[in-house]
């Protein structure tokens, strides 16, 4: 009988050889090791390595199926089932999907139908395949057998992708989807991965259901659990993930080195440099666009400028209620130069819309303000509908605005403008008149997961 050769003598020795159950303890720590260092591999190599990283998994792979044929005919002898599932799992751990992996995987479950992780296993073979609905099945077969944070999280992703056109019935996939990421973590706290699920669940949420700061913050506070665990931590994919939450915190320079973070972990993943590439140019624009005033002729902004009238104020002409406290109070007009970082209570900014800037995504809608002084502000426009945002001299009303200072450098390239951030469109007076409802709807967007 062969052992074959071994990584971890130390660990190999607490293995009973001699005994039936000895070789599949062995083989099981063989496939956990596998594992182990495909997710801890940045533990003892640098980043410079990452390109490397699926060469040198597939190099352990190899070795280890090296292992398993030299004791497959004891090992199926023993619990075929279980070498069935050892092996597909170990076939398993490339990003690619793999057939004998499913075939292996598909054969164990026939064999014991109680072989949780076989399910987990072949759920995750289907989903690299595209096969949504029989990965869904698998993780719904493995809860039926027993419930388990691995087969929760993944229906939390897959809720996600496998959605209906209605927004009825997205919105009740998204709900779902964040339910399951809930309780995997109840199941595990200390699990990162099923932290970095929760995130992109509450993401989802925010996009598809609500686009509330609360929602944002809520994503963050779990990627940050996540990174407590250093096999979640060293996921692209969280940290592509946090970079989108902090792009739509608004803030920029994290969002920046969160990306880059992603591209770090694996430099062949091309979206994360490409949203780290769309962020760049969106804040160059913001500068260059503000600093030009949306690159108008003087003769143009003359004629803005004269145009601006108290009248357009048009409700916040009379007594308003007031954001936080609820009372009826009268707002007084301000300028950009009198905006403090901060809510505004009390005021309102008017001004004409001297240019919109571009943006790869829909949300925010992006604009830059011009008050009657002649200075400029951007201001961006969350749950706005497609298509329903301001124009090239619209005047704006904006009640008790709530402004950030952006001031940073990244890469060599500083940063620096005041924005003024709206949560709801709802509030907005544009041409004296607020916007409707039907001006003001969530969007949709897909987090991304990779197979690893």
């Amino acid at each position: 009988m062969s052992f074959g050769r071994s990584n971890n003598d130390e660990t190999n020795s607490d293995i009973n050889c001699d005994s039936p159950k000895g070789i599949m303890d062995f083989l099981t720590y063989k496939v956990e090791a596998v594992y182990t260092f495909r997710d801890r591999y940045f533990e003892n190599h640098s980043f410079d390595d990452a390109i490397h990283k699926n060469d040198d998994v597939k190099k352990l792979l190899d070795e280890t199926l090296e292992i398993f044929e030299e004791n497959e005919a004891a090992a199926m002898q023993n619990n075929k089932a279980r070498y069935y599932y050892l092996r597909g799992r170990l076939l398993n751990v490339v990003p690619m999907y793999c057939k004998e992996a499913e075939n292996l995987l598909s054969k164990a479950i026939k064999l014991d139908r109680k072989l949780v992780e076989a399910w987990n296993e072949l759920g995750e073979c289907y989903w690299k395949n595209d096969e949504l609905k029989k990965s869904i099945n698998c993780f719904e077969g493995a809860l039926k057998e027993r419930k388990n944070k691995v087969s929760l999280r993944n229906l939390s992703m897959l809720s996600r992708q496998d959605v209906p056109n209605s927004k009825a019935d997205y919105t009740a996939h998204v709900e779902k989807g964040l339910n399951y990421a809930k309780e995997a973590v109840q199941m595990d706290p200390h699990d990162g991965l099923s932290w970095s699920v929760l995130g992109n669940a509450h993401l989802s949420y925010f996009f598809g259901v609500q686009q509330n700061p609360k929602i944002l913050r809520q994503c963050i506070s779990a990627y940050s659990q996540a990174e407590k665990d250093i096999v979640a931590r060293s996921t692209p994919d969280l940290h592509y993930n946090k970079g989108i939450t902090l792009r739509y915190k608004e803030e920029f320079k994290e969002a920046l080195e969160s990306f880059n973070q992603a591209s770090l972990y694996d430099s062949t993943w091309e979206p994360p440099k490409k949203r780290e590439q769309q962020l760049v140019k969106y804040l160059n624009d913001v500068v260059e666009l503000v600093t030009t005033k949306g690159k108008l002729k003087t003769k143009k902004l003359q004629s803005l400028l004269s145009s601006i009238e108290a009248k357009q104020l048009g409700p916040y002409l009379e007594d308003t209620k007031n954001i936080v406290t609820g009372e009826n109070r009268k707002l007084v007009k301000v300028n950009v130069k009198d905006l403090i970082p901060g809510l505004n209570e009390l005021k309102v900014l008017l001004g004409k819309v001297v240019c919109s800037v571009r943006n790869e995504d829909t949300v925010p809608f992006t604009f830059c303000l011009l008050d009657e002084n002649g200075d400029c502000i951007v201001v961006t426009i969350f749950n706005l509908a497609d298509g329903r945002g301001v124009i090239i001299g619209d005047s704006v009303a904006i009640p008790e605005p709530f402004v950030k200072i952006v001031d940073f450098t990244y890469k060599s390239v500083r940063y620096n403008f005041k924005l003024l951030r709206v949560e709801s469109p709802l509030l907005l007076a544009v041409n004296g008149k607020l916007l409707q409802r039907n001006q003001a709807a969530g969007v949709q967007m897909s987090i991304f997961k990779k197979c690893d």
